[in-house]
């Protein structure tokens, strides 16, 4: 038996990449997925590899940057699973570019998909969440870098996040809800892309990483999740915990 055995996850973002390596280190352990995200495509592709595991998992398509899109969601995943156990807010719209690189409408679109809709999705599922449950929110290290260009607005978004988290560490404790945040280097299709148009800039990043590789979805970001939202855990509360081999320096 898992350790998230009889557990109701909804995870954002999870039909590729860090949120997809999530859902199937969740469902390993037990859990039935709400797999949610906007293209209905990949989320049936997570969920049939899921069930072929031998896992549970419901596709559920939204918006993060819609309110509506978010409370249909929620209730939604309540009506056909009966609870919320486990939230994972990994979805993010990430606006990077020097300062004056980026525009407003990218800064807003970032705000919206990463704080706003954490901020939201904490909130609509709390009542559910109350008496055992756990929310991982999805940080970044980019706000421990010294050279900050090109990331000052990607990393005000997750450092915003980081500040709910640990509000909601604070608050929502008392009422049995564990809330920590990740940040994580994995080898998401962002990354893959990025390492394809700026090789150079890529070698010289992983060289940065004491261990100089990215982690893998699954195996070093999801099952690390899985640990976190288990028993185990249970005493891990308000953390930014770092899962890239060592290159940030979180103190």
């Amino acid at each position: 038996m898992g350790t998230l055995e009889g557990k109701i996850a909804l995870i954002t973002g999870a039909g590729q990449g860090v949120g997809q390596g999530i859902a199937f280190a969740l469902s390993a352990e037990g859990a039935t997925i709400a797999v949610t995200g906007r293209t209905a495509s990949k989320l049936e592709t997570t969920c049939k590899t899921i069930e072929k595991r031998g896992g549970k998992a419901i596709p559920i398509t939204c918006n993060v940057k819609s309110e509506e899109s978010l409370v249909s969601m929620v209730d939604e995943v309540v009506e056909k699973l009966g609870t919320i156990d486990i939230l994972v807010n990994n979805a993010h719209e990430v606006p990077l570019g020097p300062l004056n690189g980026v525009s407003d409408e990218k800064f807003a679109a970032g705000w919206e998909s990463g704080p706003l809709a954490t901020f939201r999705l904490m909130k609509l599922c709390y009542p559910h969440l109350k008496g055992g449950g756990s929310i991982i929110n999805l940080g970044s290290t980019s706000a421990k870098r010294w050279d900050m260009s090109n990331y000052g607005c990607y990393a005000a978004n997750k450092e915003s996040i980081r500040s709910l988290t640990q509000a909601a560490a604070c608050e929502w404790a008392i009422d049995g809800i564990r809330t920590n945040v990740i940040l994580p280097h994995a080898k998401s299709p962002a990354l893959a892309d990025w390492i394809a148009s700026d090789p150079e800039e890529a070698e010289k990043f992983f060289e940065t990483i004491p261990m100089r590789r990215v982690g893998e979805c699954e195996e070093d970001i999801g099952r690390f999740v899985a640990m976190l939202c288990g028993e185990s855990s249970a005493y891990v509360n308000g953390q930014s915990i770092a899962i890239d081999g060592g290159q940030a320096h979180m103190g």
